[in-house]
């Protein structure tokens, strides 16, 4: 059996506002390409399918359109799990016509697939946080455990309020139901996990919105069934093995880079070749950098424009730090932001200058507008643009006058 590992796609996120929807479209095209020309028989997706739990109307027309060309109208099995971004409710809501192509959708760690024949796989059996499938005469159990929350687990896992023991009762808990559910493996039949965690030790990224809540909610490596032969995770972005578990379990990452801190890898997913009994053959299988973050350290204003310029038509995301002597003038933020339309953030490193420092002794002689332009400046060291100190000021006289009437 031949299996394709992806996981959290994130669809509907932004990059400090900026959709990427175009990009994420793009990554489902070369998906598709890939599940055809590696014939892969079970492509699975460990959670974080959306950014969050209400995603835009056409996040979820890319999905719903995603799986039924993935699945090839019942061709191929696909196996979907709820992270801790996704309203597990809201992502199984169309499982009845799902199971129809071929797709098994799961939210919950209690979740209970439906049996029967299903395009060209059969569930020949399945219960609470399992499922056993048939795929051209091969079978195959497959532990499933979508983000284990203590809510969406309807369990309280700790009355204790130590972190340590909150964490210890934690990462026990996940252990027992894998332990129960690793029960059903047998000798002749491929043996997975699929799961949304945090298991102790990854590398993570600043995209990832935490779970582990300073650590209670981690895993450890250990507490993983040790009787799969290949564990299939979501939640961490970096690809990655998880090390320490004694068994093949990685992390798939996601698809693009969603963060400044993911520029320094590949993006990929996995393909692993399975047999009953046999060591489970993986290989990465490598994404497109669709429209890649960049960078861009810049040694003054000056050539920063100038690169801006030079860069005009190049498909990349923009951070900029800019080495400055002096605060850049909304003039050259417009400058830079009209030559070059994707800068997401423009940041001055401020050469052999002291912050910005407020006079009190004056501030009774200051107006409004002038006391937050200083304190702006201090805080970001550019100054508001004209929309940001109408908004402000707006605020601050619907301020004034709820006082007044108070």
């Amino acid at each position: 059996m031949r299996i394709l590992h992806t996981s959290d796609w994130h669809l509907g996120k932004t990059l400090e506002g900026f959709s990427r929807l175009e990009e994420q479209v793009l990554f489902i095209e070369e998906l598709i390409e890939k599940v055809e020309e590696n014939n892969i028989d079970l492509v699975i997706i460990a959670g974080d399918v959306y950014d969050n739990g209400n995603p835009p109307a056409r996040a979820e027309n890319l999905f719903y359109n995603a799986l039924k060309r993935i699945s090839g109208g019942g061709k191929r099995a696909v196996l979907v799990i709820a992270g801790n971004h996704d309203n597990p409710e809201r992502l199984v809501a169309a499982s009845p016509l799902a199971y129809e192509h071929g797709v098994i959708m799961l939210g919950t760690p209690k979740s209970c697939a439906l049996t029967g024949k299903f395009g060209n796989f059969e569930i020949v059996e399945a219960g609470e946080g399992f499922v056993e499938i048939e795929i051209n005469k091969e079978r195959a159990v497959i532990i499933t455990l979508p983000y284990p929350s203590e809510k969406r687990l309807n369990e309280i896992l700790s009355e204790e309020l130590e972190e340590t023991e909150r964490r210890k009762s934690y990462s026990e808990r996940v252990g027992e139901i894998f332990n129960r559910l690793s029960e059903r493996y047998r000798e002749d039949t491929i043996n997975l996990a699929v799961s949304h965690i945090f298991v102790a030790g990854g590398e993570s990224s600043d995209s990832e919105r935490p779970i582990q809540l300073g650590g209670s909610l981690t895993v450890d490596a250990q507490a993983l069934p040790k009787k799969a032969q290949y564990i299939a995770l979501g939640h961490l972005h970096r690809p990655q093995r998880v090390y320490g578990a004694d068994v093949d379990a990685y992390y798939a990452g996601s698809p693009l880079q969603y963060s400044k801190s993911e520029i320094n890898y590949s993006k990929c997913g996995y393909i692993v070749d399975l047999r009953a009994g046999e060591k489970a053959q993986i290989q990465q299988l490598f994404f497109k950098n669709h429209k890649p973050i960049e960078i861009w350290k810049c040694q003054s204003v000056e050539a920063a424009v100038e690169k801006c310029r030079e860069n005009s038509e190049k498909n990349v995301w923009v951070y900029m730090e800019i080495k400055t002597d002096k605060f850049i003038t909304q003039e050259n933020i417009k400058l830079m932001k009209e030559l070059k339309k994707d800068i997401i953030e423009i940041l001055p490193i401020i050469d052999g200058q002291d912050e910005v420092a407020f006079d009190y002794e004056t501030l009774s002689e200051k107006s409004m507008s002038d006391m937050f332009k200083e304190f702006y400046l201090k805080e970001r060291k550019v100054e508001p643009s004209s929309e940001i100190m109408d908004l402000f000021l707006r605020i601050a006289q619907e301020e004034e006058g709820d006082a007044s009437e108070a």
